[in-house]
């Protein structure tokens, strides 16, 4: 057994790691602890609770309620890596400032961001979101259409992103991507990059977004648009969403044509 003086000694370094790191702490409850016992207790998975708060407290056809439905579930009750009302005023911006006739979204995930984008675009615009988990496909589809949006402006493609950008212009006819938003699995970032790159659908001034750069980051991605000298780019520095002292940011990327 340990003996009550080292206990005590080692008792400092502890608090200290607790203090530095709390906010990580609460995240892991909120994110993994939290999310499996309420997997356990209920059946649900974490999507399908989030979805029927939202579908019980948001009016139908009211993008703005379910975002808030959203936005107060994420907060109060569990953790899902939404980008959430802070950060999403940057897309916000962004979106208005452009002005985007084509959109694709990677990483729909329950339709958050979806909504979010598809009440900010111009009239006669199309945004295409790429889901490659079916279950959470069909809670995102169930959002969209919650929020009054028909197939005439998104349309969600239940697929992984890689199979998806090779098809985009012989499948979908997309001749040019004016805002790509990317929010799915972090890896991913850099290939579907290179790859959207090479598909020629990317054109001068084309915005590219990417959440979570940061934490949990993408540093092969963030390496690659700063030697590439295809884009002009900056990171708009935040901290994560639904969440205190965790330090977060997104790339905002502006094609700058092949060099």
């Amino acid at each position: 057994m340990v003996s009550p003086a080292i206990a005590l000694a080692f008792l400092p370094l502890v608090l200290t790691l607790l203090i530095r790191y709390r906010f990580y702490f609460v995240l892991f409850y909120r994110a993994v602890l939290l999310r499996v016992w309420r997997d356990c207790r209920t059946g649900l998975s974490r999507e399908e609770r989030c979805f029927q708060y939202v579908l019980t407290n948001a009016t139908p056809g009211d993008p703005e309620s379910i975002l808030d439905g959203f936005d107060a579930w994420c907060t109060k009750m569990e953790f899902i890596s939404h980008i959430g009302p802070k950060k999403g005023k940057i897309l916000d911006r962004l979106l208005s400032e452009q002005s985007p006739l084509t959109v694709l979204e990677l990483g729909a995930h329950c339709g958050y961001s979806t909504v979010r984008m598809a009440r900010a675009l111009p009239l006669g615009a199309r945004l295409y979101s790429v889901e490659m988990d079916q279950k959470n496909a069909a809670i995102a589809e169930k959002v969209i259409r919650l929020a009054g949006f028909d197939d005439g402006i998104v349309e969600l493609i239940v697929c992984p992103s890689d199979e998806v950008i090779p098809r985009l212009r012989s499948d979908f006819g997309l001749e040019k991507l004016d805002f790509v938003f990317m929010d799915h699995w972090k890896k991913c970032y850099l290939p579907d990059l290179l790859m959207l790159e090479g598909s020629g659908l990317l054109g001068k001034g084309s915005m590219i977004l990417a959440d979570n750069v940061l934490f949990p980051g993408a540093p092969n991605f963030l390496r690659h648009i700063r030697r590439c000298g295809l884009y002009e780019w900056r990171v708009h520095r935040a901290t994560l969403e639904y969440s205190k002292g965790i330090r977060d940011g997104m790339a905002e990327l502006v094609y700058q044509g092949t060099k």
